[in-house]
C-alpha cells in the first residue's frame, strides 16, 4: 500500500526519498521548471549573491511543487485501492447471493422432476394439511395425537385452554416442503419421534403438559395424561417437547429481502474453493413457515426457522444424487443427504439400508403458493445478475484508472528524483565557486 510524500517543512534525506503514493490524473504537473544554472547575469560578488538566492528560492519552490503533486497522486491511488477493494467484496457477497438463489430455484425445480426414492411405498401426490393431520391422529395414544384430537374438536379454541394455550403446534404441522419426496427424506431423518414432538414457546408451557405429585410420580389427572383419558386416549410412553425459548438461536445473518427470512448459512466448498455438484442448499431453509411463524413466536422475538428448525437440521446439506454428496465429503460438516435416499447423519456417521417410510411428514404447500415463489425467486436472480454485472464493469474501470495513476507516480517520482540530484550538482557547485 503506498504511503503519501512528506508534508511541507518536514526534513528530508536526499539519499533516501520516501515518497507516498496516492491516486489523481495530474497533467502538467511532471515537467520539471527550467533552472539555468549556470547563468551569470550580475555583476561583482553582490550579482552573484543575489542570483544564488533566487536559483535557491526556484529549487524550493519546484521542490515543494513536485512533492504536493505526488502526494495528491498517492491519494489517488489510495482512493482506487479502497475502491476495488470494496467493489470486490460486494462481488463476493453478490455470488453467496447467486449460489443461494440457485440452491432454492434447484429445490423448486426439484419438486416437478421424477422422485427417486429407496423403494419404500414412494407417494407421488403432494401430501396436504388434512392428510398430515388424519396420520398423526393415527398414532392415537401419543401426545401429538391427543393435541391434534383436542384441536379437531373444539378448533381455535383450543389454543385458549390453560394447558394448551402456550403450545405453537406439532413439528410436523408447523412446516411445509415443495418436494414430497424430500419431506419424506427429511421427516425420516429426524425420526417420527421428534416429527410428532410438541412445540411450546415457554418453560412454564412445558411444565402446564406433565405434573407430578409430593413423591414425583406423574399426575395421570392433570396435563395432557388427564385430557388424554378424559377423550379416551390414555398417554402410553414417552413423548418429546421442544421449548423454544432454551433452545440455542442461530448465531448468524438472514438471507437480504427473503420473504422466508432464510438463515445466511455460507454455501459449502471443496478444497479448491469451488461449490460442490449437485448442491441444492441447505435443509433448515428448504422448509416454507407460515408468515405469522416467522417473526415474534419466542419471548425474545425468534422465528421458527432459527429456533425450531435450525436444531433439528442444523447445516444439513441436501444434494441431488448420492454420488454428488460422496464427492461433496470434504466440506460436508452437519450431516447431508441426497434426493436418491442417500444419508450422512453427521461426519463419520452414514445410514446404510432402506428406510421405513415415513407417513407423518411435512405437507406441501399450495401449488399457487410455490408457482409464486418461483416466479420472485428467478426475479430476485435475474437483478443480482444485473447488479453482479454493474460491479465488474466498476471494477475494470477502477483496476485502469488505477494502473493509470500509478504510471503518473512513476513517472513523476523518477523527474523529482532527476530533479533532486541536478539540484544536488548545483548545491555542490556553488559551494566550490565561493
Amino acid at each position: 500500500m503506498f504511503q503519501p510524500p512528506p508534508s511541507p517543512g518536514a526534513t528530508t534525506n536526499h539519499n533516501q526519498h520516501s515518497v507516498l503514493p496516492t491516486p489523481l490524473s495530474i497533467q502538467g504537473s511532471t515537467a520539471l521548471v527550467p533552472v539555468n544554472l549556470n547563468a551569470n547575469t550580475g555583476n561583482g560578488q553582490e550579482g552573484v549573491q543575489d542570483e544564488g538566492f533566487v536559483q535557491a528560492q526556484a529549487i524550493v519552490q519546484h521542490s515543494q511543487k513536485l512533492q504536493d503533486d505526488l502526494r495528491i497522486l498517492g491519494m489517488k491511488i489510495k482512493q482506487h485501492e479502497d475502491n476495488l477493494n470494496r467493489l470486490n467484496t460486494e462481488r463476493s457477497q453478490l455470488d453467496e447471493c447467486i449460489l443461494h438463489l440457485q440452491a432454492a430455484i434447484g429445490d423448486i425445480q426439484s419438486s416437478s422432476t421424477p422422485k427417486i426414492g429407496n423403494g419404500v411405498g414412494n407417494n407421488p401426490n403432494p401430501t396436504g394439511d388434512e392428510e398430515i393431520n388424519k396420520q398423526i391422529l393415527k398414532h392415537e395414544k401419543s401426545a401429538a395425537g391427543i393435541f391434534c384430537q383436542l384441536k379437531t374438536r373444539h378448533g381455535t379454541q383450543a389454543s385458549n385452554l390453560p394447558l394448551t394455550k402456550d403450545v405453537v403446534g406439532v413439528v410436523a404441522t408447523l412446516g411445509k416442503v415443495e418436494d414430497d419426496n424430500l419431506s419424506r427424506l427429511l421427516s425420516d431423518f429426524i425420526g417420527v419421534e421428534y416429527m410428532l414432538a410438541i412445540v411450546c414457546r415457554t418453560h412454564e408451557g412445558v411444565k402446564a403438559l406433565e405434573m407430578y405429585d409430593n413423591e414425583g410420580f406423574i399426575n395421570k389427572s392433570s396435563g395432557l395424561h388427564g385430557l388424554g383419558a378424559s377423550i379416551g386416549r390414555a398417554l402410553d410412553g414417552r413423548f418429546e417437547v421442544i421449548c423454544l425459548e432454551s433452545l440455542r438461536p442461530y448465531p448468524g445473518k438472514y438471507v437480504v429481502d427473503d420473504p422466508q427470512r432464510k438463515l445466511d448459512i455460507l454455501s459449502p466448498r471443496l478444497p479448491n474453493g469451488k461449490s460442490p455438484a449437485g448442491f441444492l442448499g441447505f435443509a433448515v431453509n428448504m422448509i416454507n413457515i407460515d408468515s405469522s411463524n416467522l417473526f415474534y413466536v419466542t419471548p425474545n422475538g425468534y422465528g421458527l426457522r432459527e429456533t425450531l428448525f435450525y436444531n433439528l437440521f442444523s447445516r444439513l446439506q441436501v444434494y441431488k444424487t448420492r454420488a454428488e454428496m460422496i464427492q461433496a465429503f470434504p466440506c460436508i460438516t452437519d450431516g447431508a443427504l441426497s434426493l436418491d435416499g442417500g444419508v450422512v447423519k453427521s461426519c463419520g456417521v452414514f445410514s446404510l439400508g432402506n428406510s421405513e417410510d415415513v407417513h407423518v411428514r411435512f405437507p406441501s404447500p399450495d401449488s399457487s403458493m410455490g408457482s409464486d415463489i418461483k416466479i420472485e425467486t428467478e426475479r430476485k436472480m435475474k437483478d443480482v445478475k444485473l447488479k453482479k454485472e454493474k460491479i465488474l464493469e466498476e471494477l475494470k474501470r477502477e483496476r485502469t484508472l488505477l494502473d493509470m495513476a500509478k504510471f503518473n507516480f512513476n513517472k513523476m517520482k523518477s523527474d523529482f528524483v532527476k530533479f533532486l540530484a541536478h539540484s544536488n550538482s548545483y548545491a555542490t557547485q556553488a559551494q566550490t565557486t565561493r
